[in-house]
């Protein structure tokens, strides 16, 4: 406790730093959009040159971001014209600069990237959970001497992450970059588009899995064993399929998101740009417990229990249905993904970027 005390405390003060600044940017992005609506019965200008900036050549910009004006989102640019009655120092809540303007529309476009990377999460907390339920069914031992816990199953994922990352950075990046010309091999969000359509993938394969696994109960009439004490004969490591291919489309997803958020993020927010990530994660887990509830409302009638996923008795469940069921959101999720991506523009090099 002592230890954890004095690393708080040494850690207070770059804690403090990063919130600061991070909430100065916010700040910023928040007052953008207040002007835009102020000004919104304001005709934009035809020449964009016209918008507010400041000079590039003055001694007190030398390190400020300057970034060049898109016409994407151009309702945003009504934050930047300059009225003729526009005093010395306006307000940042009615007048900003067009870099500050443009950084509010990548903030902006990057939402439907952040939003279409929450059903993977909604996939990754059902599959930490139902296959632990699974696990608790089927036969844990290894060489009839050692039984696996069902609440370990989670660390085969990061197992094949620790194998596949060398690999994947090593040799497949290197190769592919042969043939894209790209550094990263891909771009980020070919990155997170690989991960997305792997992860349909996995609850695809968790559903044939799963129905394996009953069919095996029904076969030798152990529907209704008791779980641990009973086991079923068939191995827990038919789990594994998928979660090697959701462990790869991690592999994809996240760490493509992380390098996504952080590359394309104001440099402002950039301490704080992987919040993203963790807001995504977050939301993937908390849908997850609604899309369970509604499944089981849906279902009521089908089974005994009253739902596909309600009850203790998994073999009389229908959780191949409900994994087939994220299969097809998380296609549909990679559709509008595809769709999204192709509209994606990255965001240009700043003034200060181009120097480093």
């Amino acid at each position: 406790m002592f230890l954890g005390v004095i690393i708080f405390v040494l850690g207070l003060p770059w804690y403090r730093i990063h919130v600061v600044q991070g909430s100065s940017a916010i700040t910023e992005i928040v007052q953008v959009y207040v002007a835009a609506i102020r000004n919104r019965k304001f005709p934009l200008p035809d020449d964009p040159s016209e918008l507010h900036e400041i000079p590039m050549e003055c001694e007190e910009t030398l390190h400020q971001e300057f970034l060049p004006h898109r016409n994407v989102y151009r309702w945003l640019d009504k934050a930047a014209i300059q009225s003729g009655n526009t005093d010395q120092s306006p307000s940042p809540w009615k007048l900003c600069r067009v870099t500050q303007v443009e950084n509010a529309k990548i903030l902006l476009a990057m939402v439907p990237v952040f939003l279409c990377s929450i059903i993977m999460t909604l996939c990754l907390a059902q599959l930490q959970t139902f296959s632990i339920q699974q696990g608790a069914t089927m036969d844990i031992k290894i060489a009839n001497s050692f039984s696996i816990p069902p609440a370990s199953l989670p660390i085969i994922p990061v197992i094949f992450l620790l194998i596949a990352i060398p690999i994947y950075d090593k040799i497949l990046v290197p190769w592919i970059r042969k043939f894209t010309g790209i550094p990263t091999g891909i771009t980020y969000l070919q990155r997170v588009g690989v991960g997305l359509i792997l992860s349909a993938l996995s609850m695809a394969i968790a559903g044939i899995v799963e129905v394996k696994r009953k069919n095996v109960a029904k076969h030798h009439n152990m529907l209704d064993a008791t779980p641990v004490l009973q086991p079923l004969p068939i191995s827990v490591f038919w789990l594994s399929f998928q979660y090697f291919v959701y462990g790869i489309a991690d592999m994809f997803t996240y760490v493509g998101l992380l390098e996504f958020f952080y590359s394309q993020a104001p440099q402002s927010i950039k301490s704080i740009s992987s919040c993203f990530l963790w807001s995504s994660m977050a939301f993937g887990f908390y849908l997850s417990s609604i899309t369970v509830n509604i499944v089981n409302r849906a279902t009521t009638g089908v089974t005994k229990s009253g739902g596909w996923l309600a009850g203790n008795n998994l073999n009389r469940n229908h959780l191949e249905k409900f994994y087939w069921l994220l299969a097809i959101l998380s296609l549909i999720n990679f559709t509008v993904y595809l769709f999204v991506a192709t509209k994606y523009k990255y965001r240009p090099q700043s003034r200060d970027a181009e120097g480093e």
